[in-house]
């Protein structure tokens, strides 16, 4: 009887042991094989190990329009020409002899937001006149005009303290100013400011 320790036959025993040997690896082989076509990796959680994932889509970053209208306005936007309303205002249609006439200017915003005007002294002109010819302009012999910023909100009108005519012409610093006419003239009073310009209002000197 052979036995795998000690083999007997014909061929030395070298040979069988080499010829074991080479079957045994080849019946490993073969079990290896099918045990690798029977279970594949990735197998037991349903995944094909070649497919790969596609990375999910990101949000850009980028921003996105707006269906709202942006207004670029607000207190700090300098209001546009046609979006202020200039008024000149005389505190009474007549005047007695000696009753000094109180005269201002008047601003409104006829816009739909707030934006701010120049009011100093520096913009402002005021003009007393009768038929074409202008008696008296606030700007003669000025000093020290100044910048006066103010906001103008929607449809709030605004006035400026009220500046007495002492009913004289104008003139240059180094002249005296002397009497206009009286005894029931008429006479037209506007305002200026920057490049805005009022309707006369009329009143009548007594």
């Amino acid at each position: 009887m052979s036995t795998i320790r000690n083999p007997v036959g014909p061929q030395s025993p070298q040979v069988y042991w080499r010829r074991r040997l080479v079957l045994g690896l080849g019946l490993l082989a073969v079990i290896i094989v099918i045990v690798l076509i029977v279970v594949r990796p990735g197998a037991a959680d349903g995944k094909d190990p070649g497919a790969s994932t596609a990375p999910a889509a990101s949000e850009s970053s980028s921003p996105k329009p707006s269906d709202e209208p942006v207004v670029d306005a607000g207190p700090e936007t300098p209001c546009r020409p046609q979006s202020v309303k200039i008024e000149a205002i005389a505190d009474k249609t007549a005047y007695a002899a000696g009753v000094i006439p109180q005269l201002s200017l008047q601003l409104t915003n006829i816009g739909a937001s707030p934006c701010t005007v120049n009011a100093g002294t520096t913009q402002q002109v005021f003009e007393v006149g009768s038929g074409e010819e202008a008696y008296w302009l606030s700007t003669d012999c000025q000093t020290e005009p100044v910048d006066a910023p103010v906001v103008l909100e929607p449809n709030n009108p605004l006035s400026t303290a009220p500046l007495a005519w002492d009913r004289t012409r104008s003139s240059p610093c180094d002249n005296s100013n002397t009497a206009v006419p009286a005894g029931d003239a008429t006479y037209y009073f506007v305002v200026k400011l920057g490049e805005l310009e009022s309707e006369p209002v009329y009143f009548r000197l007594l």
